[in-house]
């Protein structure tokens, strides 16, 4: 942010542009280096902070079990400081600057960063025992060489690699084919005099099987979200539709078409307020018991969410269409149709919904499905899917783009007024609700999670709750 903020701070950091002239020179290649530094620097920072604060936060929790506060309200502090950059940074770059604009996030790094350390005493911190990538590698690379053994009819200790000190004496009859990683088959070969592994590409222990297991486990069910991020990205187009649009408020105030974004920011914090403040208390004061939904609901109904939203779009945009058309817009895009910008204001809230349901649900259902020394996997699913659902975004509106635009104007034309941005929101919504049913699919292949049934709750001695837990 240092290096960013000198390129506003320091004029040879910089193009040269006369102020009463739009020309500007153009960049040299140092001021070109030093920007792309920049900006290389803060990416390798948010890399490191975002792929390891979720999972480090709830390593300071007393319990696992305590984690679903602790991801709801995280959730909502990422889109509060969203809303800070997008309102109040915005306009302070607008109106004092980017050498104001620059510098005040520069500070606020710098006391983050700060705080962090001066508390660094108090964190736990839990040190990393072997790579967990490597692991994994192992048992794919062990289980294909050792491809041609014959698994034991009736699994016994005897015959598996088992790590010191761990719990599980017998790996999983499920993805049975991996278990061949982890079969002694002589021990004198594959063993070494202090009982470990010779090679451990050719013989894992069952923790590390049992890891990759799990993760295969998941993964169907993770996908799924990714069509979720294709319809919440269609928001740069709502912002274009927007501008098309009346978004007068008062006949003095409108609202900028780029800031209807925040209304899916806020209503991300307000659902995550409401249901974890006065939604779930009030349903367990009525109950008489704990009441929750299960994750694998909330990520349900995040994906009809996301479908509605496509619906709702579609119509929007077919309204404002046939308007413009009747007003005799259709050559000019950039006119401003006698229709509300409010109207898009369904989508937005929507997309909120959906992340608040599905994203949060999503990231608790891998933390708590997955080993615990796979915990930064599970913090960051959302992540991943976020970038795949990025490239599918893409490569969806360029096979549309190629498809439709063979039989004249492209449904995704640069004139919206001339394309037809309501069918590529049906085809959209369509493509949501088949994701809802692989959803469904993936769920019962999943099968339930444990506890889930009312025996095992009685065994484990925790029926008062309505669910079991979060699965």
């Amino acid at each position: 942010m240092i290096l960013l903020w000198s390129t506003a701070m320091i004029p040879q950091a910089r193009p040269y542009c006369d102020q009463f002239d739009t020309i500007c020179e153009a960049p040299t290649i140092p001021q070109l280096l030093l920007l792309y530094f920049s900006l290389g620097l803060i990416s390798i920072g948010a890399g490191g902070i975002r792929s390891a604060f979720m999972a480090f936060g709830v390593d300071q929790l007393d319990e696992r079990n305590n984690s679903h506060g602790f991801f709801n309200w995280c959730y909502v502090t990422l889109m509060f400081s969203s809303l800070i950059a997008v309102t109040l940074i915005v306009y302070i770059q607008d109106n004092m600057g980017w050498k104001m604009g620059f510098g005040v996030p520069v500070m606020l790094m710098f006391l983050s960063a700060v705080s962090f350390f001066l508390a660094s005493s108090f964190y736990i911190k839990l040190k990393p025992k072997a790579s967990l990538l490597t692991g994994l590698a192992q048992v794919i690379v062990a289980s294909f060489r050792n491809r041609h053994i014959e698994l034991p009819s009736h699994a016994t200790n005897e015959v598996y690699y088992i790590r010191e000190g761990s719990m599980l004496q017998v790996p999983s009859e499920k993805l049975r084919f991996l278990n061949k990683a982890c079969m002694i088959k002589n021990p004198q070969e594959d063993l070494t005099s202090k009982g470990t592994a010779s090679n451990p590409w050719s013989l894992c222990t069952i923790d590390q099987v049992e890891d990759l297991k799990a993760l295969i486990r998941v993964m169907p069910l993770c996908s799924a979200g990714i069509m979720l991020h294709v319809t919440v990205n269609q928001g740069s187009l709502m912002v274009i539709q927007a501008g098309t649009m009346d978004r007068h408020v008062t006949s003095n105030f409108e609202i900028p078409a780029a800031s209807f974004s925040l209304f899916m920011m806020i209503s991300v914090v307000v659902w995550i307020a409401f249901y974890d403040q006065i939604a779930l208390p009030l349903a367990s004061k009525i109950k008489g018991k704990p009441v929750r939904l299960s994750l694998k609901q909330r990520m349900g109904i995040g994906l009809l969410c996301s479908c509605a939203s496509m619906v709702a779009s579609a119509f929007v945009e077919c309204t404002r269409r046939k308007i413009a058309i009747e007003e005799g817009f259709s050559d000019e895009p950039q006119a401003v149709v006698h229709m509300s910008a409010l109207w898009v204001l369904p989508f937005y809230v929507l997309a909120g919904l959906s992340e608040a349901f599905n994203a949060i649900a999503l990231i608790e259902f891998c933390y708590s499905t997955l080993p615990k020394t796979m915990s930064t996997i599970a913090a960051n699913v959302i992540g991943l899917g976020g970038f795949t659902g990025n490239l599918v975004a893409s490569l969806i509106t360029s096979m549309v783009d190629n498809v439709t635009k063979k039989g004249g104007e492209s449904w995704v034309s640069s004139n919206m007024n001339k394309g037809h941005y309501d069918y590529y929101y049906c085809l959209l919504a369509g493509l949501s609700m088949l994701n809802f049913v692989y959803f469904l699919v993936c769920c019962k292949a999943h099968g339930p999670c444990h506890g889930d049934n009312e025996n095992e709750a009685e065994n484990s001695g925790i029926g008062d709750h309505e669910s079991i837990d979060d699965c």
